[in-house]
């Protein structure tokens, strides 16, 4: 992982350690709010049977959504990190 010293020094990258608890944190939402809008759905469903599965297939699609950005996301982060380490060590070998 990384040690408190890390965190005032420059010389490592603290957030590929700690990319995954803010994924995790970022799928939990969009499950919590896929839930909360599925919940609303079957409330509505009371008053109106269509708006209800149309609100109930869009909420249960945009947690699905919202959990697939959160890889993406989290992804493109450690990608831009590993490009990175890759020009760091094509430097490194070409001062050799």
């Amino acid at each position: 992982m990384f040690s408190i010293t890390d965190l005032f020094q420059w010389d490592r990258f603290i957030t590929p350690s700690i990319i995954k608890v803010f994924y995790w944190l970022a799928v939990g939402l969009a499950v919590l709010f896929g839930l909360s809008g599925a919940a609303s759905a079957l409330a509505l469903m009371v008053h109106n049977i269509f708006g209800g599965l149309f609100a109930l297939f869009a909420s249960l699609l945009g947690g699905v959504v919202g959990v697939i950005a959160a890889r993406i996301a989290a992804e493109f982060v450690l990608i831009v990190f590993r490009i990175n380490e890759h020009l760091g060590a094509i430097r490194n070998n070409g001062r050799m």
